[in-house]
C-alpha cells in the first residue's frame, strides 16, 4: 500500500515511506566473469539523493572495459550508466525531482559549484566518479548490499539493477512523454558521440570528417557531423557489416583498414588531399588514437579522443604531429553540461531533430544481460 500511496500523496508523506527495497540486479563479482543475477538490498536515499526505478538501460563498451580489466573498478560492483527510469523516492533536501518523474541518471553530474561547472568551457564536474574509481556515494558508503556484502556503485549511476540510488546532481528530469526505452541512449552513447562533433570539435558546414569506430557512439558522431553540415564523412571500421547503417545515418564513404597495405592515415590523406578537418577516435585503442591524429590536416586539423583509453597504457607519437598546428582534444559525455543539456536533448528527440532507433540493434529482457554483452563483443 505504501508503494502505491507515495506516487499519489503530497511530497512530505513520501519521506515516511522510505525503506530498504529488495530487487534483482546484475552483480559483477570479479573481472572476466559473467554477470550474476542476484537479489540485492537497495537502501533508502539519504540527504540530496534520489532512488530510481530503472525502466531501460543500454550496454556500453565502458561497462565491458570493467569486465575485462581495461577500466579498473573495485568489486563486487553493479555496472551500467546509460539508462532511464522513474523516481521512486527522494531524500531530504531534494528539489529538482519528485516521485513519479521520468529521469535519466547522469554519470557526469552537474553540481553547479565546481570550477568545471562554473566555467562555460567545462562539463567534467568534480563530483564525478570517473577517474577516481571509488565506487561509493559522496559519504563514502554504498546503497547496495548482496548476500551480506557491500556492493560498489559505478560512475554514480549503477543501472544494471531494478532500483538504484544517485545523487541529486546526477539526475535529470525529462519530458514525461519520452519513450524511456529510446531516450535511455541519451544517458551516454548518443550524447557522447553527437556532442563530440557539435560541442567538442565544433564541426563546421562543408568540412571533412573521419570517424574511427562505428559502434553506437561512433554512429552518433556520424549523426552529429551530418547535423553540423559536414560535406564528407568518412567512416572507418574493420567490420564491414557496420557500413550500411553508417551510410544510412550520413556517412559518405566507408573504408576498412584491412583492405589497404598502407597505414590508414595515409589512405585518408590521399582521399582528401591534405587530411580531414576533423577526426574522431571512438574505439579506445592507443594505435587508432595516433592514426586519427595523423589523418587530420597538419596545420588546423582537430582530432578528438572519444573512446575510453585503456588503463596503464601510454601513447608514443612524433611531436611534429602537433608542432605543425594540429589540435588533440578529449571529450567526456560529448562536452555537454549534463543536467542542463540532457532535458534539451530529449526535447530535441521528441521534436524529431535526430533519430535514435537505428542505434538500437537488439532489445532483450535485462536478465539476459550476458547475451547482450556477447552481442557487443562480436560486433553485432
Amino acid at each position: 500500500l505504501c508503494d502505491d500511496l507515495k506516487m499519489q500523496v503530497p511530497f512530505p508523506f513520501s519521506l515516511l515511506c522510505l525503506q530498504v527495497i529488495k530487487c534483482k540486479a546484475a552483480v559483477l563479482w570479479e573481472a572476466n566473469k559473467p554477470f550474476s543475477i542476484e537479489e540485492v538490498e537497495v537502501a533508502p536515499p539519504k540527504e540530496h539523493e534520489v532512488r530510481i526505478k530503472i525502466m531501460a538501460t543500454g550496454i556500453c563498451r565502458s561497462d565491458d572495459h570493467v569486465v575485462t580489466g581495461a577500466l579498473v573498478m573495485p568489486f563486487p560492483v553493479i555496472l551500467g550508466h546509460e539508462a532511464a527510469g522513474v523516481v521512486e523516492s527522494v531524500g531530504q533536501g531534494v528539489t529538482s525531482v519528485k516521485p513519479g518523474d521520468k529521469v535519466i541518471p547522469l554519470f557526469v553530474p552537474q553540481c553547479g559549484k565546481c570550477q568545471s561547472c562554473l566555467n562555460a568551457k567545462g562539463n567534467l564536474c568534480s563530483k564525478t566518479d570517473l577517474g577516481t574509481g571509488a565506487g561509493l556515494m559522496a559519504d563514502g558508503t554504498t546503497r547496495f548490499t548482496c548476500k551480506g556484502k557491500a556492493v560498489h556503485h559505478f560512475l554514480g549511476t549503477s543501472t544494471f539493477t531494478e532500483y538504484t540510488v544517485v545523487h541529486e546532481s546526477g539526475v535529470a528530469k525529462i519530458d514525461s512523454a519520452a519513450p524511456l526505452e529510446k531516450v535511455c541512449l541519451i544517458g551516454c552513447g548518443f550524447s557522447t558521440g553527437y556532442g563530440a562533433a557539435l560541442q567538442t570539435a565544433k564541426v563546421e558546414p562543408g568540412s571533412t570528417c573521419a570517424i574511427f569506430g562505428l559502434g553506437g557512439v561512433g554512429l552518433s558522431v556520424v549523426i552529429g557531423c551530418k547535423a553540423a553540415g559536414a560535406s564528407r564523412i568518412i567512416a572507418v571500421d574493420i567490420n564491414k557489416d557496420k557500413f550500411a547503417k553508417a551510410k544510412e545515418l550520413g556517412a559518405t564513404d566507408c573504408i576498412n583498414p584491412k583492405d589497404f597495405k598502407k597505414p590508414i592515415h595515409e589512405v585518408l590523406i590521399e582521399m582528401t588531399g591534405q587530411g580531414v578537418d576533423y577526426s574522431f577516435e571512438v574505439i579506445g585503442h592507443t594505435d587508432t588514437m595516433t592514426a586519427a591524429l595523423a589523418s587530420c590536416q597538419l596545420n588546423y586539423g582537430v582530432s578528438v579522443i572519444v573512446g575510453v583509453p585503456p588503463a596503464a597504457q601510454n601513447i608514443t607519437f612524433d611531436p611534429m604531429l602537433l608542432f605543425t598546428g594540429r589540435s588533440w582534444k578529449g571529450s567526456v559525455f560529448g562536452g555537454w553540461k549534463s543536467k542542463d543539456s540532457v532535458p534539451k536533448l530529449v526535447a530535441d528527440y521528441m521534436k524529431k531533430k535526430f533519430v535514435l532507433d537505428p542505434l538500437i540493434t537488439h532489445t532483450l529482457p535485462w536478465t539476459k544481460i550476458n547475451e547482450g554483452f556477447d552481442l557487443l563483443r562480436t560486433g553485432k
